[in-house]
């Protein structure tokens, strides 16, 4: 059959796809049958051949000519543009500070079907940042990029050895699997002006964080923060830290000796080895950026920040937050 320019696929050809398909025929036959791309056969075949709650069946041509004819009606329009009740459900959402992909995953929880994707959601919001600059949404994303961009290797610098220090290869499997509480890792977040900083703690297994600001970045301050951070929690919720090699930690030993806590040490320049601490830090930047003034980060607002962190759901944990995994119990979220 003789090649022609791009159209819709009709109800006629989908009724052939639909026969030699259902006889083996290969896309590639289907196509030059047809007088197609290959590729124009098989997005349609796996753009209607789907599962889902509503349809478990394989390619029908006419239920793919009514998709067809429902999503020409509708036009290019985003989903939230055409539904309003979910646009402003994101839209809050994202106010308080919860992900595309915590938002979507929470409303699959919460109403038993997929309302949204959270690929859709960051469409959306890329696609409105760009044609209405007054209107910044990207500003409501963790990172509050205008679009996605490479990620770039860590800067080296020269390292001190820290004393006995344990390598991460022999975390005990509790810890390597995320299958115990209490297995934790620990940075500091810097800020641009030298002085301050925040120690920040997180729970591999609940994802659940503790933040403290330290008056410098001695090693002494440093572990003194950790000493209380770890002095009201249970023995099964302290067993093992993880740090990257900055002397801030040189003085490791005094947990084993004191708390008991085993310690294990990253690979040197290889700090995304404890990658849980370090998406963390990123994410607290939508609430302290680097250029904050340390002075302003008092106990007060770093606890606001942190339950904040806790008490949004996350996808690893099944859309339940950290503070209910953490802790082993179900709560309500405010809305």
């Amino acid at each position: 059959m003789e090649q022609r320019s791009y159209g819709q696929l009709s109800l006629t050809e989908r009724i052939e796809i639909y026969r030699l398909h259902a006889d083996g025929k290969s896309l590639r036959v289907i196509a030059n049958v047809l007088g197609r791309n290959a590729s124009t056969i098989s997005r349609e075949i796996k753009r209607n051949s789907k599962n889902s709650y509503v349809w478990q069946g394989g390619y029908d041509p006419v239920r793919a000519q009514k998709l067809s004819e429902r999503r020409h009606a509708r036009g290019c329009a985003h989903k939230l543009e055409r539904q309003p009740e979910l646009h402003r459900l994101v839209l809050d959402q994202l106010a308080m500070d919860r992900s595309p992909e915590q938002i979507a995953g929470r409303l699959t929880l919460e109403h038993g079907k997929s309302l949204i994707s959270y690929e859709s959601i960051y469409r959306y919001i890329y696609w409105h940042s760009y044609h209405y600059r007054t209107q910044d949404l990207h500003k409501l994303l963790p990172k509050q990029r205008r679009s996605r961009r490479p990620r770039t290797g860590a800067k080296r610098h020269a390292q001190t050895e820290i004393p006995a220090r344990t390598p991460l290869c022999k975390r005990p499997a509790g810890a390597l699997n995320r299958s115990r509480y209490g297995h934790w890792e620990a940075d500091l977040m810097h800020f641009s002006t030298q002085g301050r900083a925040v120690l920040v703690l997180y729970d591999r297994k609940s994802r659940y964080i503790y933040t403290v600001p330290t008056d410098t970045k001695k090693a002494t301050e440093v572990m003194a923060g950790l000493h209380n951070l770890f002095e009201n929690l249970p023995h099964d919720r302290r067993k093992t830290v993880t740090f990257d090699n900055g002397q801030e930690f040189r003085h490791h030993q005094e947990l084993q000796q004191s708390k008991s806590i085993k310690t294990f040490f990253c690979e040197p320049y290889k700090p995304w080895q404890k990658g849980g601490v370090e998406n963390t830090i990123g994410r607290l930047r939508r609430f302290l950026p680097r250029k904050t003034n340390p002075n302003e980060v008092t106990t007060d607002r770093l606890d606001k920040i942190m339950n904040r962190f806790n008490n949004t759901p996350r996808k690893c944990l099944g859309f339940k937050t950290p503070a209910e995994a953490f802790f082993n119990q179900r709560v309500a979220l405010q809305t």
